[in-house]
């Protein structure tokens, strides 16, 4: 009952406050829930990313014929290692059609090999921070959102307090209950928007690690594959 009772309090307080905290409120229920449909969408992503990147590796260093792998990797399309590969592949096949046989054009390709490496390995960390800016967003402005709400709440509430013969904590309590469901609203938007973000920034950082490694490598064997 208690609990019940509780439930009932808070959405009177609700339906009860003005339009400004209304809408405010609106807005971070909003905000959050579109936070957490990107937190949950981010999860699955790096999941599957995380899974094909270890599969990837695995085929990687079992067979170093490269267009083996390539026709391998087209089912491991969500790691960002399958990425780079394909467009350093791409441009390896591309530069040893041009059959340099001094060592200044096989630098020259071998450069442009690795400036392919470096755009993909950006393309895929853009892929995989797509949503945290938004995350980052809802975290820093959350809180003042809800603030606005309370504050405006509370003039609200002081100016009919003003209006009042008497001054009574009974009074000014519902007023100010009121709008400090605003900022409740706001940290509950933002806490978790802040630790999604967080998570999700370590997670673009590993595989940007894992990528320059990556890159290294296939170099190597690209070098293997120009430089005679």
């Amino acid at each position: 009952m208690l609990e019940a009772g509780g439930n009932q309090s808070i959405l009177s307080m609700i339906l009860s406050s003005g339009p400004v905290v209304q809408s405010v409120l609106i807005l971070l229920i909003v905000l959050s829930i579109w936070s957490w449909a990107i937190t949950i969408s981010k999860v699955l992503q790096f999941k599957k990313a995380k899974a094909d990147s270890e599969k990837f590796v695995k085929l990687f260093w079992d067979s170093r014929n490269l267009a083996r792998i390539d026709d391998a990797t087209r089912r491991l399309k969500q790691s960002p290692l399958t990425h780079v590969f394909s467009a350093g592949y791409k441009e390896l096949s591309q530069v040893l059609e041009e059959e340099g046989d001094d060592n200044g054009a096989g630098l020259k390709m071998l450069g442009s090999v690795e400036r392919a490496l470096k755009r993909a390995e950006v393309e895929a960390a853009l892929r995989l921070d797509r949503g945290n800016t938004f995350l980052a967003s809802v975290a820093s402005a959350a809180p003042f959102i809800g603030l606005f709400g309370t504050v405006w709440g509370i003039m609200n509430a002081f100016l009919g307090l003003s209006q009042l013969q008497s001054t009574t904590l009974q009074a000014v309590a519902p007023g100010i209950s009121e709008a400090l469901v605003a900022t409740a609203v706001g940290l509950a938007a933002a806490i978790p928007a802040a630790v999604a973000y967080n998570y999700f920034a370590v997670g673009v950082k590993q595989f940007r690690e894992s990528m320059d490694t990556f890159s290294a490598e296939f170099l190597n064997v690209a070098q293997r594959y120009i430089i005679k």
